[in-house]
């Protein structure tokens, strides 16, 4: 009876649905509004001004790819460290359905508001500055890391945070990136993977179609852009 129960355990690691406070949120959604407000604030471009200045002075011309290879990192740790027996909280199949979720949410995401938002980079490359997707990548894949083995130690969160952080920095000494952009990437890509968490156990029932799912998901397409209604109960 112990090694079916241990067998039952390892096909399915989402029985103990994520169950978060609401206060688990609130981080993240102050730093998406801080970006929002950024867009029509005065007060708050002239400090995405002042950080521009400070780096275009003391990082001139700044080039590096780091960023574009930083922003995986955590993801690469997760199967990193499963690879080498280091168990999270979900098996293999699990893992990567919400690495994949989290992915599509964040990128989304970020997709439909650069298409929307219409702002500026500060190098005038292009008008795709707002929110950085290289930020949020890379936040969402470090609350990646941090939920499947934050609980076994602080040091992966601190290393996935701290990567993530780096990336950021790097796409503001770049001159890609004003200081709102990359903080409302940061809240957008932390809040994709906790809502991914979220809902994830309700995807795979109503896929797999073992119990009913009060969830209902809808695709819908407005001012240009596409995405996905999700309600019901988790």
């Amino acid at each position: 009876m112990l090694t079916t129960g241990i067998k039952a355990q390892e096909r399915d690691s989402t029985q103990q649905k994520y169950k978060p406070k609401a206060a688990v949120f609130i981080p993240g959604a102050i730093a998406v509004t801080y970006g929002f407000v950024a867009l029509n604030s005065n007060l708050f471009r002239r400090f995405d001004n002042y950080l521009f200045e400070e780096a275009r002075e003391h990082h001139p011309g700044y080039r590096t790819k780091v960023d574009d290879y930083m922003r995986y990192a955590p993801a690469a740790a997760v199967y990193g460290l499963d690879l080498f027996g280091v168990k999270g909280k979900h098996n293999f199949k699990d893992k990567s359905a919400l690495f994949l979720l989290s992915s599509v949410l964040t990128n989304g995401s970020v997709l439909i508001l650069k298409k929307s938002s219409n702002r500026l980079r500060p190098n005038r490359l292009n008008d795709y500055s707002f929110p950085s997707g290289h930020t949020a990548s890379a936040f969402a894949y470090a609350e990646y890391l941090s939920q499947e083995y934050g609980d076994q130690s602080i040091w992966y969160t601190v290393g996935g945070y701290g990567a993530a952080g780096a990336t950021a920095v790097l796409r503001i000494y770049k001159n890609y990136h004003w200081f709102s952009d990359v903080v409302a990437g940061a809240g957008m890509g932390v809040l994709s993977t906790k809502f991914a968490y979220l809902i994830y156990p309700s995807l795979k029932k109503m896929i797999s179609g073992n119990k009913k799912s009060n969830m209902v998901v809808l695709p819908v397409y407005q001012n240009g852009g596409a995405g996905l209604v999700i309600s019901g109960k988790f």
